[in-house]
């Protein structure tokens, strides 16, 4: 800040030496405003200037500015982030001009300095100081990926993975629906044990198809878009199943086909979103919370049906899941991007926070790679076998719990339903802690493949036991505490298999989820309808789930002999 003050005579006006005598120690004081103590100019980056250019001592004051003042370039002031007010320059180039105030007293004309400083209150507006008339009205509008954080906000990656847990929680709470309805409808329609097992398995005629071919749509066009049209037809295709029961069995297996076809992108999706937004430390974690979501809304459907059923019929409950991912849709599409790069709201900190955080992957450049190329490496079979197991077990869980508990312990549909959901809830809990631990082990120096078969091997050996001891549970609570242990441990698989898809083929790992998630749910319909015959055939659930413990045993064997984290493909 710079000032100047012109000489100024008191021998004028001698009637008014007191005054004069204020005015001028009032003017002597302005250069020491220049000093830092007064005002640093990191934090008041204005200047104040007083000149004399007339020879008139008592000429009325003007106001001029200083050249040197003007910014012609970003190093004054657009250099640095923020003024003491918080707010960052907005400012991209633009000259910005700082207006100086110019005092000046001189000449030898006539009038009184009552006279003139009246004068110079009537002008005070035209030259009192300006610290940013162009400049700081822009500077406060704060930029977006170029800002420093001023203020505490919510990483962009977070939003990602909050948006990913709620669909994935409405996928498969529109999953469960039809397995709390089937009930009253089989009773409606008078269907036999052995059609229900027909009924539940038809989701998967379509999700069998959609795994492999939304793989490689995802790989090609991203998550974001797949997922988005994924939620707009499951959607519509649960709102359309209680028209489709009354109308036919034909069209109901239809229709839950159709359903199943747009589930299919959901798990792929989510892979794939989550290995771009989070680095590899993170990863775990981010599945672990999106799968949450996914086991909550098991949960959620098996609390809520059976109370709209009761209140408002078959109907309520597809009306209420339909809306709901509507309703997600309107978020995801604004609010995230297939790629952190892309994101127009992300800072500068937490990309570059992603990308130090993983290895640079090649760019898919949209073509498939050889099928017979991804079949010929054995940690290809061990992430395809362990797929088939954990969704035979979890598709049997799923779809048969209600009807296991009625069955085996006459409990009524709203107790059923209770039983049932305290597994789902504690899953969800399980998954996350099974992410968080996985990262921690990364970090704290463990090889990628150690953790990724210690999780394996927790997430079916625990499994096997429990549905082993299931059978000689005695009553309703004892077995939903051996469910419980049974689904809370298969959790751990999620950060096994799931998370090995992107460790061995990065480039093509939605192609791979498709592949083996489509042996997956060729497993899990073959579970779903056996257990039908099965339970019609011998009168109990008891030989079925002897089966499916002896497969968790043999996938483990065989994850840990052939499993790696290291680069396949």
């Amino acid at each position: 800040m710079c000032a100047y003050v012109a000489p100024f005579s008191l021998s004028h006006q001698p009637r008014n030496r007191k005054l004069f005598l204020i005015l001028q120690l009032f003017l002597s004081l302005i250069p020491l405003l220049k000093t830092p103590k007064f005002f640093p100019t990191k934090h008041l980056p204005f200047c104040t200037e007083v000149v004399s250019e007339q020879a008139s001592p008592m000429a009325a004051p003007t106001y001029s500015t200083c050249p040197s003042c003007f910014l012609s370039s970003k190093s004054s002031f657009v250099g640095f982030k923020r003024t003491n007010f918080g707010f960052e320059s907005g400012l991209r180039g633009k000259p910005v001009k700082w207006e100086c105030l110019s005092l000046r007293y001189g000449g030898n004309t006539g009038g009184g300095v009552l006279e003139r400083l009246q004068q110079w209150k009537e002008q005070k507006k035209r030259w009192e100081v300006r610290c940013t008339a162009e400049g700081i009205e822009r500077g406060m509008l704060i930029g977006r990926r170029g800002r420093e954080e001023s203020k505490v906000s919510v990483p962009e990656r977070f939003k990602v993975v909050a948006l990913m847990a709620c669909v994935m929680c409405l996928c498969n709470a529109d999953r469960v629906v039809m397995s709390v309805a089937i009930v009253p409808l089989a009773a409606k329609h008078g269907w036999s044990n052995s059609f229900l097992g027909i009924v539940q398995s038809s989701f998967l005629w379509g999700y069998i198809f959609s795994s492999l071919v939304g793989g490689a749509l995802i790989d090609r066009y991203g998550g974001k878009r797949v997922i988005a049209a994924g939620v707009i037809l499951w959607s519509l295709a649960t709102l359309l199943t209680p028209w489709a029961a009354n109308h036919s069995t034909v069209c109901l297996l239809a229709v839950r086909a159709f359903f199943g076809l747009a589930e299919g992108v959901a798990l792929p999706s989510m892979n794939t979103l989550l290995s771009r937004w989070f680095p590899n430390h993170e990863r775990a974690t981010a599945v672990g919370l999106s799968m949450a979501g996914f086991h909550l809304g098991n949960v959620a459907g098996l609390l809520l049906t059976p109370i709209m059923l009761s209140s408002i019929g078959i109907t309520g409950p597809f009306i209420l899941f339909s809306s709901l991912g509507l309703l997600w849709l309107t978020m995801w599409t604004n609010g995230v991007t297939n790629d952190p790069r892309e994101n127009y709201f992300i800072s500068k900190s937490e990309l570059r926070l992603i990308q130090a955080g993983k290895a640079d992957s090649p760019v898919n450049d949209g073509k498939l790679p050889p099928i017979s190329l991804l079949l010929s490496k054995l940690p290809t079979w061990a992430i395809i076998l362990a797929n088939v197991t954990n969704n035979w077990g979890y598709f049997v869980l799923l779809s048969w719990m209600p009807v296991y508990f009625k069955t085996v312990f006459n409990v009524n549909l709203k107790q059923a339903a209770w039983f049932s959901a305290v597994p789902w809830g504690t899953m969800a809990i399980s998954g996350y802690i099974a992410g968080a631990t996985s990262d921690y082990l990364i970090k704290a120096g463990f090889s990628l493949t150690l953790v990724r078969k210690i999780m394996q091997s927790i997430g079916f050996i625990g499994p096997g036991v429990s549905l082993l001891c299931l059978n000689y549970a005695n009553t309703p609570v004892s077995a939903a505490v051996l469910i419980t242990v049974a689904l809370s441990l298969s959790s751990f698989s999620q950060a096994g298999f799931l998370l090995n898809m992107q460790d061995i083929a990065p480039q093509y790992a939605g192609f791979l989820h498709g592949i083996s998630n489509s042996a997956g749910t060729l497993a899990a319909i073959i579970s779903t309808i056996g257990t039908g015959y099965f339970v019609q055939w011998l009168g109990s659930f008891q030989a079925f789930l002897t089966l499916t413990a002896m497969l968790y045993f043999l996938t483990a064997i065989f994850w840990n002999l052939f499993a790696t984290g290291e680069r396949v493909f």
